[in-house]
Protein backbone atom coordinates (compact mmCIF):
# COMPACT_ATOMS: atom_id res chain seq x y z
CA UNK A 1 0.00 0.00 0.00
CA UNK A 2 2.82 2.38 0.87
CA UNK A 3 4.57 1.43 -2.35
CA UNK A 4 1.40 2.15 -4.33
CA UNK A 5 1.02 5.56 -2.66
CA UNK A 6 4.65 6.36 -3.43
CA UNK A 7 4.18 5.37 -7.05
CA UNK A 8 1.09 7.57 -7.33
CA UNK A 9 2.97 10.51 -5.82
CA UNK A 10 5.70 10.01 -8.38
CA UNK A 11 3.59 9.62 -11.52
CA UNK A 12 0.66 11.74 -10.38
CA UNK A 13 -3.03 10.84 -10.04
CA UNK A 14 -4.52 8.49 -12.62
CA UNK A 15 -5.95 9.99 -15.79
CA UNK A 16 -9.75 10.44 -15.83
CA UNK A 17 -11.83 7.75 -17.45
CA UNK A 18 -12.96 8.31 -21.04
CA UNK A 19 -16.26 10.21 -21.14
CA UNK A 20 -19.46 8.68 -22.47
CA UNK A 21 -21.90 10.34 -24.85
CA UNK A 22 -24.30 11.63 -22.14
CA UNK A 23 -21.48 13.43 -20.34
CA UNK A 24 -20.14 14.91 -23.57
CA UNK A 25 -23.63 16.11 -24.45
CA UNK A 26 -24.04 17.80 -21.07
CA UNK A 27 -20.79 19.75 -21.40
CA UNK A 28 -21.53 20.63 -25.03
CA UNK A 29 -24.98 21.98 -24.15
CA UNK A 30 -23.64 23.83 -21.10
CA UNK A 31 -21.04 25.65 -23.19
CA UNK A 32 -23.59 26.32 -25.93
CA UNK A 33 -26.07 27.91 -23.52
CA UNK A 34 -23.45 30.07 -21.78
CA UNK A 35 -22.04 31.30 -25.11
CA UNK A 36 -25.54 31.85 -26.51
CA UNK A 37 -26.69 33.91 -23.53
CA UNK A 38 -23.42 35.87 -23.39
CA UNK A 39 -23.50 36.64 -27.10
CA UNK A 40 -27.16 37.67 -26.88
CA UNK A 41 -26.29 40.07 -24.06
CA UNK A 42 -23.47 41.70 -26.06
CA UNK A 43 -25.62 41.96 -29.18
CA UNK A 44 -28.46 43.53 -27.21
CA UNK A 45 -26.41 46.06 -25.27
CA UNK A 46 -25.98 49.50 -26.76
CA UNK A 47 -22.35 50.11 -25.86
CA UNK A 48 -19.82 52.20 -27.73
CA UNK A 49 -16.66 50.21 -27.03
CA UNK A 50 -15.34 47.37 -29.12
CA UNK A 51 -17.30 48.36 -32.21
CA UNK A 52 -16.06 47.58 -35.71
CA UNK A 53 -17.12 50.42 -38.00
CA UNK A 54 -17.40 50.03 -41.80
CA UNK A 55 -14.66 51.73 -43.79
CA UNK A 56 -15.84 51.29 -47.39
CA UNK A 57 -12.72 49.31 -48.22
CA UNK A 58 -12.60 45.91 -46.58
CA UNK A 59 -15.45 46.34 -44.12
CA UNK A 60 -18.70 46.63 -46.04
CA UNK A 61 -21.22 46.02 -43.26
CA UNK A 62 -23.85 48.72 -43.01
CA UNK A 63 -23.39 49.81 -39.37
CA UNK A 64 -20.88 49.37 -36.53
CA UNK A 65 -20.91 45.84 -35.10
CA UNK A 66 -19.41 44.63 -31.83
CA UNK A 67 -16.20 42.65 -32.20
CA UNK A 68 -16.30 41.30 -28.65
CA UNK A 69 -17.57 37.86 -29.67
CA UNK A 70 -14.59 36.19 -28.05
CA UNK A 71 -15.86 37.15 -24.58
CA UNK A 72 -18.86 34.76 -24.41
CA UNK A 73 -16.75 31.95 -25.92
CA UNK A 74 -14.13 32.52 -23.24
CA UNK A 75 -16.81 32.69 -20.53
CA UNK A 76 -18.22 29.35 -21.68
CA UNK A 77 -14.75 27.78 -21.54
CA UNK A 78 -14.09 29.16 -18.05
CA UNK A 79 -17.41 28.03 -16.60
CA UNK A 80 -17.18 24.61 -18.21
CA UNK A 81 -13.57 24.15 -17.08
CA UNK A 82 -14.44 25.12 -13.50
CA UNK A 83 -17.21 22.52 -13.49
CA UNK A 84 -14.80 19.89 -14.85
CA UNK A 85 -12.19 20.78 -12.24
CA UNK A 86 -14.78 20.54 -9.47
CA UNK A 87 -15.84 17.11 -10.67
CA UNK A 88 -12.23 15.95 -11.09
CA UNK A 89 -12.73 15.44 -14.82
CA UNK A 90 -9.75 17.69 -15.60
CA UNK A 91 -6.55 17.69 -13.55
CA UNK A 92 -5.28 21.15 -12.62
CA UNK A 93 -1.72 19.90 -12.39
CA UNK A 94 -1.87 18.70 -15.99
CA UNK A 95 -3.98 21.45 -17.59
CA UNK A 96 -3.64 24.46 -15.29
CA UNK A 97 -0.76 25.95 -17.33
CA UNK A 98 -2.72 25.48 -20.53
CA UNK A 99 -5.81 27.21 -19.10
CA UNK A 100 -3.74 30.09 -17.75
CA UNK A 101 -2.05 30.72 -21.09
CA UNK A 102 -5.36 30.58 -22.96
CA UNK A 103 -6.56 33.30 -20.59
CA UNK A 104 -3.48 35.40 -21.37
CA UNK A 105 -3.73 35.02 -25.15
CA UNK A 106 -7.42 35.94 -25.04
CA UNK A 107 -6.52 39.04 -23.03
CA UNK A 108 -4.02 40.16 -25.69
CA UNK A 109 -6.66 39.99 -28.42
CA UNK A 110 -9.47 41.35 -26.26
CA UNK A 111 -7.53 44.48 -25.32
CA UNK A 112 -6.84 45.00 -29.02
CA UNK A 113 -10.58 44.72 -29.69
CA UNK A 114 -11.18 47.49 -27.16
CA UNK A 115 -8.33 49.70 -28.38
CA UNK A 116 -5.93 48.88 -31.20
CA UNK A 117 -2.55 47.74 -29.85
CA UNK A 118 -0.69 47.43 -33.15
CA UNK A 119 0.68 44.34 -34.88
CA UNK A 120 4.06 44.46 -33.13
CA UNK A 121 2.61 44.72 -29.63
CA UNK A 122 0.26 41.81 -30.30
CA UNK A 123 3.09 39.70 -31.72
CA UNK A 124 5.23 40.37 -28.64
CA UNK A 125 2.29 39.39 -26.45
CA UNK A 126 1.77 36.15 -28.37
CA UNK A 127 5.42 35.21 -28.14
CA UNK A 128 5.40 36.03 -24.42
CA UNK A 129 2.41 33.76 -23.78
CA UNK A 130 4.01 30.97 -25.84
CA UNK A 131 7.22 31.31 -23.82
CA UNK A 132 5.26 31.03 -20.58
CA UNK A 133 3.57 27.83 -21.76
CA UNK A 134 6.92 26.42 -22.90
CA UNK A 135 8.52 27.24 -19.55
CA UNK A 136 5.67 25.41 -17.81
CA UNK A 137 6.53 22.20 -19.58
CA UNK A 138 4.23 22.05 -22.63
CA UNK A 139 6.50 21.74 -25.67
CA UNK A 140 7.44 19.79 -28.77
CA UNK A 141 10.49 17.80 -27.73
CA UNK A 142 10.82 15.28 -30.54
CA UNK A 143 9.60 14.59 -34.06
CA UNK A 144 8.41 11.02 -34.16
CA UNK A 145 8.18 8.87 -37.25
CA UNK A 146 4.47 8.62 -38.20
CA UNK A 147 5.17 5.44 -40.20
CA UNK A 148 6.69 3.41 -37.38
CA UNK A 149 9.43 3.40 -34.78
CA UNK A 150 12.09 6.04 -34.22
CA UNK A 151 12.10 9.73 -33.40
CA UNK A 152 14.28 12.79 -33.83
CA UNK A 153 15.08 14.53 -30.55
CA UNK A 154 14.98 18.27 -31.15
CA UNK A 155 17.25 19.48 -28.36
CA UNK A 156 17.44 23.28 -28.37
CA UNK A 157 15.30 23.36 -31.54
CA UNK A 158 12.37 22.47 -29.30
CA UNK A 159 11.98 26.12 -28.26
CA UNK A 160 11.68 27.80 -31.70
CA UNK A 161 9.51 25.00 -33.11
CA UNK A 162 7.13 25.14 -30.14
CA UNK A 163 6.95 28.94 -30.33
CA UNK A 164 6.25 28.81 -34.05
CA UNK A 165 3.44 26.30 -33.52
CA UNK A 166 1.83 28.31 -30.72
CA UNK A 167 2.12 31.68 -32.50
CA UNK A 168 1.39 30.64 -36.09
CA UNK A 169 -1.97 28.93 -35.56
CA UNK A 170 -3.66 31.85 -33.72
CA UNK A 171 -2.49 34.21 -36.48
CA UNK A 172 -3.70 31.84 -39.19
CA UNK A 173 -7.16 31.74 -37.60
CA UNK A 174 -7.15 35.52 -37.20
CA UNK A 175 -6.12 35.99 -40.83
CA UNK A 176 -9.16 34.15 -42.21
CA UNK A 177 -11.55 35.99 -39.89
CA UNK A 178 -12.77 38.26 -42.67
CA UNK A 179 -16.14 36.74 -43.45
CA UNK A 180 -19.21 36.11 -41.33
CA UNK A 181 -19.13 32.65 -39.77
CA UNK A 182 -15.82 31.59 -41.31
CA UNK A 183 -13.29 31.55 -38.46
CA UNK A 184 -15.90 30.40 -35.94
CA UNK A 185 -16.99 27.56 -38.23
CA UNK A 186 -13.43 26.48 -38.88
CA UNK A 187 -12.80 26.56 -35.14
CA UNK A 188 -15.82 24.29 -34.66
CA UNK A 189 -14.49 21.75 -37.19
CA UNK A 190 -11.04 21.87 -35.61
CA UNK A 191 -12.44 21.37 -32.11
CA UNK A 192 -14.46 18.34 -33.17
CA UNK A 193 -11.42 16.95 -34.99
CA UNK A 194 -9.33 17.48 -31.86
CA UNK A 195 -12.00 15.72 -29.78
CA UNK A 196 -11.74 12.72 -32.10
CA UNK A 197 -7.95 12.79 -31.76
CA UNK A 198 -8.40 12.71 -27.99
CA UNK A 199 -10.77 9.77 -28.30
CA UNK A 200 -8.39 7.75 -30.49
CA UNK A 201 -5.41 8.55 -28.26
CA UNK A 202 -7.27 7.86 -25.01
CA UNK A 203 -6.90 11.46 -23.76
CA UNK A 204 -10.16 12.07 -21.88
CA UNK A 205 -9.33 15.67 -20.93
CA UNK A 206 -8.46 16.63 -24.50
CA UNK A 207 -11.79 15.20 -25.59
CA UNK A 208 -13.76 17.00 -22.86
CA UNK A 209 -12.13 20.40 -23.40
CA UNK A 210 -12.50 20.15 -27.18
CA UNK A 211 -16.20 19.35 -26.89
CA UNK A 212 -16.51 22.33 -24.54
CA UNK A 213 -14.96 24.61 -27.16
CA UNK A 214 -17.20 23.13 -29.86
CA UNK A 215 -20.29 23.92 -27.78
CA UNK A 216 -19.13 27.49 -27.12
CA UNK A 217 -18.51 28.10 -30.83
CA UNK A 218 -21.89 26.65 -31.74
CA UNK A 219 -23.63 29.10 -29.42
CA UNK A 220 -21.64 32.00 -30.84
CA UNK A 221 -22.30 31.02 -34.47
CA UNK A 222 -26.04 31.54 -34.04
CA UNK A 223 -25.28 35.27 -34.19
CA UNK A 224 -22.24 35.15 -36.48
CA UNK A 225 -23.69 33.53 -39.59
CA UNK A 226 -24.29 35.96 -42.49
CA UNK A 227 -25.41 38.63 -41.91
CA UNK A 228 -23.41 38.71 -38.69
CA UNK A 229 -24.74 40.54 -35.65
CA UNK A 230 -21.43 40.17 -33.80
CA UNK A 231 -17.83 39.56 -34.85
CA UNK A 232 -15.30 37.18 -33.37
CA UNK A 233 -12.62 39.86 -32.90
CA UNK A 234 -8.94 39.27 -32.26
CA UNK A 235 -9.72 37.97 -28.77
CA UNK A 236 -11.91 35.20 -30.12
CA UNK A 237 -9.61 34.35 -33.05
CA UNK A 238 -6.51 34.18 -30.84
CA UNK A 239 -8.38 32.08 -28.28
CA UNK A 240 -9.53 29.54 -30.89
CA UNK A 241 -6.11 29.30 -32.50
CA UNK A 242 -4.16 29.04 -29.26
CA UNK A 243 -6.64 26.55 -27.82
CA UNK A 244 -6.21 24.27 -30.84
CA UNK A 245 -2.42 24.67 -30.82
CA UNK A 246 -1.97 24.09 -27.08
CA UNK A 247 -4.48 21.27 -26.63
CA UNK A 248 -3.08 19.46 -29.66
CA UNK A 249 0.29 19.41 -27.90
CA UNK A 250 -1.35 17.72 -24.92
CA UNK A 251 -2.93 15.17 -27.26
CA UNK A 252 0.51 14.01 -28.42
CA UNK A 253 2.46 11.66 -26.22
CA UNK A 254 5.25 13.22 -24.16
CA UNK A 255 5.48 16.29 -26.38
CA UNK A 256 6.35 14.40 -29.57
CA UNK A 257 4.86 15.48 -32.86
CA UNK A 258 3.14 12.37 -34.12
CA UNK A 259 0.10 11.77 -36.32
CA UNK A 260 -2.08 13.68 -33.82
CA UNK A 261 -0.46 17.00 -34.79
CA UNK A 262 -0.42 16.15 -38.48
CA UNK A 263 -4.20 15.84 -38.27
CA UNK A 264 -4.42 19.48 -37.17
CA UNK A 265 -2.05 20.63 -39.91
CA UNK A 266 -4.12 18.94 -42.62
CA UNK A 267 -7.41 20.15 -41.10
CA UNK A 268 -5.98 23.69 -41.22
CA UNK A 269 -5.38 23.28 -44.95
CA UNK A 270 -7.67 26.10 -46.11
CA UNK A 271 -6.40 28.70 -43.59
CA UNK A 272 -2.80 27.66 -44.30
CA UNK A 273 -3.33 28.09 -48.05
CA UNK A 274 -5.01 31.44 -47.48
CA UNK A 275 -2.09 32.57 -45.31
CA UNK A 276 0.44 31.36 -47.89
CA UNK A 277 -1.32 33.21 -50.71
CA UNK A 278 -1.59 36.38 -48.58
CA UNK A 279 2.09 36.40 -47.60
CA UNK A 280 3.16 35.73 -51.18
CA UNK A 281 1.06 38.44 -52.82
CA UNK A 282 1.91 41.04 -50.16
CA UNK A 283 5.61 40.27 -50.41
CA UNK A 284 5.54 40.62 -54.19
CA UNK A 285 3.58 43.88 -53.96
CA UNK A 286 5.85 45.32 -51.31
CA UNK A 287 3.15 45.89 -48.69
CA UNK A 288 3.47 44.82 -45.03
CA UNK A 289 2.69 41.15 -44.47
CA UNK A 290 0.33 41.98 -41.59
CA UNK A 291 -1.59 44.59 -43.60
CA UNK A 292 -5.22 43.80 -44.34
CA UNK A 293 -6.61 43.29 -47.81
CA UNK A 294 -9.76 41.98 -49.48
CA UNK A 295 -8.23 39.26 -51.62
CA UNK A 296 -8.58 36.27 -49.35
CA UNK A 297 -10.10 33.03 -50.62
CA UNK A 298 -13.62 33.97 -49.50
CA UNK A 299 -13.34 37.35 -51.24
CA UNK A 300 -12.27 35.61 -54.44
CA UNK A 301 -15.22 33.22 -54.24
CA UNK A 302 -17.61 36.15 -53.95
CA UNK A 303 -16.00 37.78 -57.00
CA UNK A 304 -16.61 34.52 -58.88
CA UNK A 305 -20.33 34.92 -58.25
CA UNK A 306 -20.81 33.02 -55.00
CA UNK A 307 -23.16 34.47 -52.43
CA UNK A 308 -21.79 34.78 -48.90
CA UNK A 309 -23.79 31.75 -47.86
CA UNK A 310 -22.59 29.59 -50.76
CA UNK A 311 -18.98 30.69 -50.27
CA UNK A 312 -19.22 29.79 -46.58
CA UNK A 313 -20.70 26.36 -47.31
CA UNK A 314 -18.04 25.68 -49.97
CA UNK A 315 -15.22 26.46 -47.54
CA UNK A 316 -16.89 24.43 -44.78
CA UNK A 317 -17.06 21.45 -47.14
CA UNK A 318 -13.36 21.71 -48.00
CA UNK A 319 -12.50 22.02 -44.30
CA UNK A 320 -14.60 18.93 -43.51
CA UNK A 321 -12.93 16.89 -46.25
CA UNK A 322 -9.46 17.92 -45.09
CA UNK A 323 -10.36 17.08 -41.48
CA UNK A 324 -11.37 13.59 -42.60
CA UNK A 325 -8.16 13.28 -44.62
CA UNK A 326 -6.18 14.28 -41.53
CA UNK A 327 -8.04 11.78 -39.36
CA UNK A 328 -7.19 9.07 -41.90
CA UNK A 329 -3.50 9.66 -41.10
CA UNK A 330 -4.22 8.95 -37.45
CA UNK A 331 -6.29 5.84 -38.12
CA UNK A 332 -3.82 4.37 -40.62
CA UNK A 333 -0.79 5.21 -38.44
CA UNK A 334 0.78 7.40 -41.12
CA UNK A 335 0.10 5.21 -44.16
CA UNK A 336 -2.29 7.82 -45.58
CA UNK A 337 0.24 10.66 -45.19
CA UNK A 338 1.44 10.59 -48.85
CA UNK A 339 -2.18 10.69 -50.00
CA UNK A 340 -2.88 13.64 -47.70
CA UNK A 341 0.18 15.46 -49.04
CA UNK A 342 -0.95 14.88 -52.62
CA UNK A 343 -4.45 16.14 -51.83
CA UNK A 344 -3.03 19.27 -50.22
CA UNK A 345 -0.70 19.96 -53.16
CA UNK A 346 -3.48 19.53 -55.74
CA UNK A 347 -5.74 21.76 -53.68
CA UNK A 348 -3.10 24.51 -53.67
CA UNK A 349 -2.51 24.29 -57.44
CA UNK A 350 -6.22 24.17 -58.25
CA UNK A 351 -7.12 27.00 -55.86
CA UNK A 352 -4.39 29.29 -57.24
CA UNK A 353 -5.80 28.94 -60.75
CA UNK A 354 -9.53 28.78 -59.97
CA UNK A 355 -9.45 31.77 -57.62
CA UNK A 356 -7.50 33.90 -60.08
CA UNK A 357 -4.28 34.29 -58.12
CA UNK A 358 -2.60 32.84 -61.21
CA UNK A 359 -4.22 34.14 -64.39
CA UNK A 360 -2.42 31.69 -66.64
CA UNK A 361 0.34 29.19 -65.87
CA UNK A 362 1.98 29.94 -69.24
CA UNK A 363 2.04 33.67 -68.45
CA UNK A 364 2.96 33.36 -64.78
CA UNK A 365 6.44 34.84 -65.28
CA UNK A 366 4.99 37.92 -66.95
CA UNK A 367 2.40 38.31 -64.19
CA UNK A 368 5.12 38.23 -61.52
CA UNK A 369 7.27 40.69 -63.51
CA UNK A 370 4.33 43.09 -63.77
CA UNK A 371 3.69 42.82 -60.03
CA UNK A 372 7.34 43.54 -59.25
CA UNK A 373 7.24 46.60 -61.53
CA UNK A 374 4.19 47.91 -59.66
CA UNK A 375 6.06 47.28 -56.42
CA UNK A 376 8.89 49.54 -57.61
CA UNK A 377 6.40 52.31 -58.36
CA UNK A 378 4.88 51.92 -54.92
CA UNK A 379 8.29 52.11 -53.24
CA UNK A 380 9.04 55.23 -55.31
CA UNK A 381 5.84 56.85 -54.06
CA UNK A 382 6.68 55.95 -50.46
CA UNK A 383 9.99 57.76 -50.85
CA UNK A 384 8.16 60.87 -52.09
CA UNK A 385 5.75 60.64 -49.16
CA UNK A 386 8.71 60.54 -46.79
CA UNK A 387 10.31 63.56 -48.47
CA UNK A 388 7.03 65.47 -48.17
CA UNK A 389 7.10 64.87 -44.42
CA UNK A 390 10.41 66.76 -44.32
CA UNK A 391 8.92 69.45 -46.58
CA UNK A 392 6.31 70.15 -43.91
CA UNK A 393 9.11 71.50 -41.72
CA UNK A 394 10.39 73.72 -44.55
CA UNK A 395 7.04 75.20 -45.56
CA UNK A 396 6.09 78.36 -43.67
CA UNK A 397 2.33 77.94 -44.11
CA UNK A 398 -0.32 75.37 -44.91
CA UNK A 399 -1.03 77.16 -48.19
CA UNK A 400 2.57 76.70 -49.34
CA UNK A 401 2.47 73.02 -48.41
CA UNK A 402 -0.91 72.58 -50.14
CA UNK A 403 0.53 73.88 -53.41
CA UNK A 404 3.51 71.54 -53.10
CA UNK A 405 1.31 68.54 -52.22
CA UNK A 406 -1.13 69.24 -55.04
CA UNK A 407 1.72 69.36 -57.56
CA UNK A 408 3.15 66.08 -56.26
CA UNK A 409 -0.28 64.43 -56.24
CA UNK A 410 -0.90 65.34 -59.86
CA UNK A 411 2.49 63.88 -60.77
CA UNK A 412 1.68 60.64 -58.94
CA UNK A 413 -1.80 60.42 -60.45
CA UNK A 414 -4.10 61.49 -57.63
CA UNK A 415 -6.67 64.15 -58.48
CA UNK A 416 -7.25 67.22 -56.35
CA UNK A 417 -11.00 67.35 -56.96
CA UNK A 418 -13.74 64.73 -57.30
CA UNK A 419 -15.28 63.94 -60.68
CA UNK A 420 -17.05 61.15 -62.55
CA UNK A 421 -13.61 59.74 -63.39
CA UNK A 422 -12.46 59.42 -59.77
CA UNK A 423 -13.44 57.48 -56.68
CA UNK A 424 -12.67 58.54 -53.09
CA UNK A 425 -10.36 56.59 -50.81
CA UNK A 426 -10.84 57.33 -47.12
CA UNK A 427 -7.93 57.29 -44.70
CA UNK A 428 -8.85 57.43 -40.98
CA UNK A 429 -6.51 59.51 -38.84
CA UNK A 430 -6.00 59.63 -35.08
CA UNK A 431 -8.74 61.43 -33.18
CA UNK A 432 -11.43 60.53 -35.74
CA UNK A 433 -10.22 62.85 -38.52
CA UNK A 434 -10.62 61.50 -42.04
CA UNK A 435 -8.70 62.17 -45.23
CA UNK A 436 -10.07 61.62 -48.72
CA UNK A 437 -7.90 61.06 -51.78
CA UNK A 438 -9.43 61.08 -55.26
CA UNK A 439 -8.15 58.20 -57.37
CA UNK A 440 -8.74 57.40 -61.06
CA UNK A 441 -11.30 54.71 -61.87
CA UNK A 442 -11.30 52.03 -64.55
CA UNK A 443 -7.54 51.91 -64.96
CA UNK A 444 -7.19 48.36 -63.63
CA UNK A 445 -5.05 49.52 -60.70
CA UNK A 446 -7.62 49.85 -57.90
CA UNK A 447 -5.45 47.90 -55.45
CA UNK A 448 -2.42 50.04 -56.33
CA UNK A 449 -4.30 53.24 -55.56
CA UNK A 450 -5.28 52.04 -52.12
CA UNK A 451 -1.68 51.08 -51.40
CA UNK A 452 -0.48 54.45 -52.69
CA UNK A 453 -3.01 56.25 -50.50
CA UNK A 454 -1.84 54.32 -47.43
CA UNK A 455 1.70 55.57 -48.07
CA UNK A 456 0.55 59.09 -47.13
CA UNK A 457 -1.02 58.30 -43.74
CA UNK A 458 2.06 59.41 -41.78
CA UNK A 459 2.29 62.58 -43.86
CA UNK A 460 -1.22 63.71 -42.96
CA UNK A 461 -0.67 62.88 -39.29
CA UNK A 462 2.38 65.15 -39.35
CA UNK A 463 0.40 67.86 -41.14
CA UNK A 464 -2.24 67.79 -38.40
CA UNK A 465 0.45 68.07 -35.75
CA UNK A 466 2.00 71.12 -37.48
CA UNK A 467 -1.07 73.15 -38.49
CA UNK A 468 -4.04 71.43 -36.83
CA UNK A 469 -5.80 71.07 -40.18
CA UNK A 470 -5.30 69.65 -43.68
CA UNK A 471 -5.18 70.93 -47.25
CA UNK A 472 -8.73 71.60 -48.43
CA UNK A 473 -8.63 69.10 -51.31
CA UNK A 474 -8.12 66.14 -48.92
CA UNK A 475 -10.91 67.08 -46.49
CA UNK A 476 -13.99 64.88 -47.10
CA UNK A 477 -17.17 66.52 -48.29
CA UNK A 478 -20.50 66.13 -46.46
CA UNK A 479 -21.65 63.24 -48.67
CA UNK A 480 -18.60 61.19 -47.66
CA UNK A 481 -18.50 62.21 -43.99
CA UNK A 482 -22.14 61.22 -43.58
CA UNK A 483 -21.56 57.85 -45.22
CA UNK A 484 -23.20 58.79 -48.55
CA UNK A 485 -20.40 58.22 -51.04
CA UNK A 486 -20.48 59.29 -54.63
CA UNK A 487 -21.70 56.91 -57.34
CA UNK A 488 -18.14 56.17 -58.45
CA UNK A 489 -17.29 55.08 -54.91
CA UNK A 490 -20.02 52.46 -54.92
CA UNK A 491 -18.44 50.80 -57.96
CA UNK A 492 -15.47 49.67 -55.93
CA UNK A 493 -15.00 45.90 -55.95
CA UNK A 494 -13.99 43.93 -52.84
CA UNK A 495 -10.49 43.64 -54.27
CA UNK A 496 -9.99 47.36 -54.19
CA UNK A 497 -8.05 47.26 -50.95
CA UNK A 498 -4.71 46.05 -49.80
Amino acid sequence: MIAAASAEAFIGPPAPQMPLWPELTVYYVLALIVALVGTLYIVGRKGTIGLDAPDGRRKHHEKPISRLGGAPIFAALVIGSVVMLGLDRVRWGEYGALMLCNLLIFSVGFFDDLKALGARVKLVGQIGVALILYSLGISIDMLSNPFGEGALHLGWWSLPITLFWLVAIPNIINLIDGMDGLAGGFGLFLSLTLAFVGYVGGHAEVMLLSVLMAGALTGFLFFNFPPARIFLGDGGAYLIGFFVASVSLKSSQKGSVIAALLVIVIALGVPILDTFFAILRRSIRGVPIFSADAEHIHHRLILLGYSKGRALVAMYCVCLVLSLVGISILLTKGVALPVAGAVFFLLAIGAARYLGYVKSWSKLRGQVAEALDRRKRLEHIRVHARVLEFDIEKCVSLEEFSDLLGHRFRWIGFKTAPSDLTHPVLLPMKGGTKVVLHCPVNDGLETDWFNRADAFSGLFERCLERWGTLPSFVIPGPEIEEGRPTSSFTKLSPTAAS
